[in-house]
């Protein structure tokens, strides 16, 4: 789909959503305001948001019923499926207009591309601080490697710092249950970090739960750890590659003389059979 020039996106939804006068350039996002049929919209495939809390949806849709929708939701023309149109940003307004039994809702009808569709989706939800810490990251990701975004561009884009926008993006190489645990709100970014590359992430996660450490606390168990080991980002990426193998949490504590241990965590007898398989099977080989 062919480009058009960016307006500013990053800067604010005031730009798509606030007073507008009429383009006077080609390249300029066109808007009109109009109502549709809740069965014509299409969820946004670009969304970043993938956790939906339906006690707030409930409350929204309460509002509505008494209210009505205030602010339209922000759609595009939709090209693949049978919708006719594809929501760019109102998606928790969209399903709570379902559950408060409207058929129809006012849509604003802008015309974007790909890349400015996903870019509208994050900032949308970071702007109103829906998006938890993760989705975030991943929304970035998508940036980067579906429009190659670098980072620099979307730190200008998001209205955030550099430093704020690879920190993000290097969570997502936490193990998969402390990414959960940021997902579902148990840890913090700021407890979260320190344990990238760290041996037993997944052990000090949960301690940092059970026992609600600060940041600074985990910092002093990263600099006691290191005393005793070292990792580096060969032995990380091999801790991650039987991880994928095997399906297990896995964690390599590798000395400064390179010798170690390497501990696979099971969570069933099945999965202890599966260890011993893989095993035998390696020594016959």
């Amino acid at each position: 789909m062919k480009s058009k020039k960016k307006k500013g996106l990053g800067k604010g939804l005031s730009a798509l959503f606030g007073d507008q006068k009429k383009p006077e350039n080609k390249g300029e996002i066109q808007q009109n305001n109009k109502k549709a049929l809740i069965g014509e919209l299409a969820r946004n495939k670009y969304q970043p948001r993938t956790i939906f809390d339906e006690n707030k949806l409930e409350e929204l849709a309460a509002s509505i019923k008494k209210n009505g929708i205030i602010q339209p939701i922000a759609v595009r023309k939709n090209n693949t499926s049978d919708e006719p149109y594809e929501i760019v940003a109102g998606e928790r307004r969209w399903l709570a207009a379902q559950k408060a039994g409207l058929h129809e809702v006012p849509i604003t009808l802008l015309e974007l591309n790909d890349s400015e569709t996903l870019e509208v989706a994050i900032v949308e939800n970071i702007q109103r601080e829906d998006l938890n810490i993760i989705e975030e990251a991943r929304g970035y990701k998508r940036l980067n490697e579906e429009f190659a975004y670098d980072q620099d561009k979307i730190a200008l884009m998001m209205s955030r710092s550099r430093s704020h926008i690879s920190n993000t993006l290097r969570l997502l190489n936490l193990p998969k249950d402390i990414i959960a645990m940021l997902e579902q709100g148990e840890l913090t970014a700021g407890q979260a970090r320190p344990l990238i590359g760290m041996p037993n992430a997944s052990s000090i996660a949960e301690e940092i739960v059970a026992k609600k450490l600060s940041a600074r606390s985990i910092e002093n168990i990263k600099k006691n750890k290191s005393k005793s080991f070292t990792i580096d980002p060969n032995i990380f990426d091999a801790q991650r590659d039987i991880e994928r193998a095997i399906g297990m949490k896995v964690s390599i504590q590798n000395k400064r003389n390179n010798t170690g241990k390497l501990s696979i965590e099971y969570k069933n007898l099945d999965q202890l059979e599966l260890i011993a398989v893989l095993l035998k099977n390696k020594s016959k080989n």
